[in-house]
């Protein structure tokens, strides 16, 4: 995953940039950009990397739905996929309620049912070009939109709980996840990703699972771990990532980067060659 650099404006797109031809360079058959409160558009941030690069996948991991109308994100999404040759992976969610109402100040009742809603909105600007017409218990939508995929635009919601789960197999491609170790995956999330989409005739899920990855010296592992749990503490004080850990062996989110330490493809990587 790509993630945010500090510092000015100038040097982080100089990082995001170097960062993602490296990845492409190492072989990396995915790279991941959040969006975060305080940081770039991660769509945006897409189109940059698309034209340093001319094979890897770029996704969003993930686009926050409340904050723009759903024809604005297709009509975005769209027009990044076409830039990037086709190789867009969508990644959108409901967000959190600390995010969307606390500093967005817009509403976050019912997630699941205005992801469900929104999502009838993409299908259908996504199956174009032609008009777009949606009406649901959300949305209300008549609109001309000319404007096909150049490949198919993968869709993945991201979800924690069960009846997100649910609806991420119903009527997307997969999920992104984030803070969920090997037990949560095997044993809450697979199980009910797979038979809604077996349930709905979709193929087989995909699941982008994300974790935070530490690299240090053997002498570093306590004050890594110290720091791993200070600047993603989110984890432990958001109902969604609490009912996740819940589900799995990690106790926060030191333990969910030791776990993936542990891993022969994780210790591949860190004995690989970085970007500074």
């Amino acid at each position: 995953m790509i993630g945010a650099e500090r510092g000015d404006s100038a040097r982080k797109v100089a990082k995001l940039l170097a960062d993602i031809e490296w990845a492409e360079a190492a072989g990396l058959d995915s790279a991941w950009i959040p969006q975060v409160p305080n940081d770039f558009d991660a769509l945006t941030a897409v189109a940059l990397m698309a034209t340093r690069t001319s094979r890897i996948e770029l996704g969003t991991a993930v686009v926050p739905l409340q904050a723009q109308h759903p024809i604005a994100l297709a009509r975005q999404a769209l027009s990044v996929h076409a830039a990037a040759g086709g190789r867009l992976a969508l990644g959108v969610g409901p967000s959190h309620h600390w995010i969307i109402r606390d500093m967005l100040g817009l509403p976050y009742e019912r997630p699941a049912a205005f992801t469900r809603d929104y999502l009838d909105v993409l299908a259908a600007a996504f199956g174009g070009p032609g008009p777009v017409d949606v009406e649901n218990d959300t949305f209300t939508v008549h609109n001309p939109l000319d404007l096909a995929p150049v490949a198919p635009l993968s869709v993945l919601v991201a979800a924690l709980g069960p009846v997100m789960l649910a609806l991420a197999g119903e009527r997307a491609d997969g999920t992104v996840l984030w803070m969920a170790d090997e037990r949560a995956c095997a044993e809450h999330v697979v199980p009910r990703i797979t038979k809604a989409a077996d349930n709905a005739g979709r193929p087989a899920p995909r699941i982008v699972a994300g974790i935070p990855v530490c690299l240090c010296a053997a002498s570093q592992v306590d004050a890594a771990r110290e720091r791993a749990n200070r600047i993603l503490g989110e984890a432990e004080v958001s109902p969604n990532y609490q009912r996740l850990l819940e589900y799995g062996d990690a106790r926060d989110v030191g333990d969910i980067c030791a776990a993936a330490m542990k891993t022969p493809s994780w210790r591949a990587c860190a004995a690989s060659p970085t970007p500074e």
